[in-house]
């Protein structure tokens, strides 16, 4: 999750995008709590889609992949605040508490009904953000622990979640970049959310795969769009991106040396190109 601006210095701030469609993977190295002031904030993960809208606020789990897509609804520029939870501040203050049971589960998106709570933990932080960008660190510090206390008093399963502190275990390789494969990721990155050092991740990746990361993970993604763009009848513009492709050019001229011709070309013109 960005922070825009003078903010990104705190774990408290105000993300506003005035572009007619932002998007980006995103990793969070820590939880998050975030209210949609307006606009629409969409959050693709492997196998499920959540979208959110003015007056929503949800709790983003860490360690989790996906993209996220922020963009402007209804003549509204795209505006959220967002309460980041680091785990240093989450371990003081599970620290004091007592007879706390955690049981990890399995960590995804937690959507909140509207509640006095909440409303009045982010009414409160607004004023901060009319006359200054960055909110102060001492004021940052208590949000952020009166963030966690609404929220357990709200919901006590959330300590499933904000009081669990163990780093990613190791994963079936296979099964995770089968499902993950589109996302623009680094090797090293991959590698730990699958609860590996690189060099095991590139060793277990050969023994699953046959193959490289970065070999296996081009054709993969090639595949699939040589797929959207041929049967479904996708546009380039459309596809490469979602495939992890960083740009349109690099992804056509992948195409093209993968398939022999451009991905532009008519259907017709691909069938003859074929022969």
């Amino acid at each position: 999750m960005e922070q825009p601006g003078a903010a990104s210095r705190s774990m408290v701030f105000v993300s506003c995008k005035r572009e007619k469609h932002y998007s980006r993977e995103v990793i969070l190295p820590w939880h998050a709590l975030v209210c949609v002031l307006s606009g629409e904030m969409r959050i693709a993960s492997a196998d499920r889609l959540f979208v959110f809208h003015s007056g929503d606020i949800i709790l983003l789990p860490r360690n989790q992949l996906g993209r996220m897509s922020k963009v402007p609804l209804n003549g509204e520029l795209f505006k959220s605040i967002s309460i980041c939870f680091p785990q240093e501040a989450l371990q003081r203050y599970y620290a004091t508490l007592t007879q706390v049971h955690v049981t990890p589960a399995e960590p995804e998106v937690k959507y909140f009904d509207q509640h006095p709570l909440l409303e009045s933990l982010f009414g409160s932080l607004l004023p901060y953000f009319e006359v200054a960008d960055d909110l102060p660190e001492e004021i940052a510090n208590i949000k952020i622990t009166e963030a966690i206390a609404v929220l357990r008093s709200i919901d006590k399963s959330v300590d499933n979640l904000l009081g669990h502190f163990e780093e990613p275990g190791k994963i079936d390789l296979t099964d995770f970049m089968e499902k993950n494969y589109m996302f623009n990721l680094t090797a090293a990155r991959f590698g730990y959310l699958t609860g590996r050092s690189l060099t095991t991740f590139k060793r277990d990746f050969k023994k699953a795969f046959g193959n490289t990361p970065e070999k296996w993970l081009t054709k993969k993604r090639l595949e699939t769009a040589h797929y959207q763009i041929v049967e479904q009848n996708r546009k380039p513009s459309e596809v490469y991106f979602e495939l992890g492709f960083e740009n349109l050019s690099h992804f056509s001229y992948a195409f093209k040396k993968q398939f022999g011709y451009n991905p532009t070309l008519s259907k017709s013109k691909r069938e003859i190109s074929e022969k």
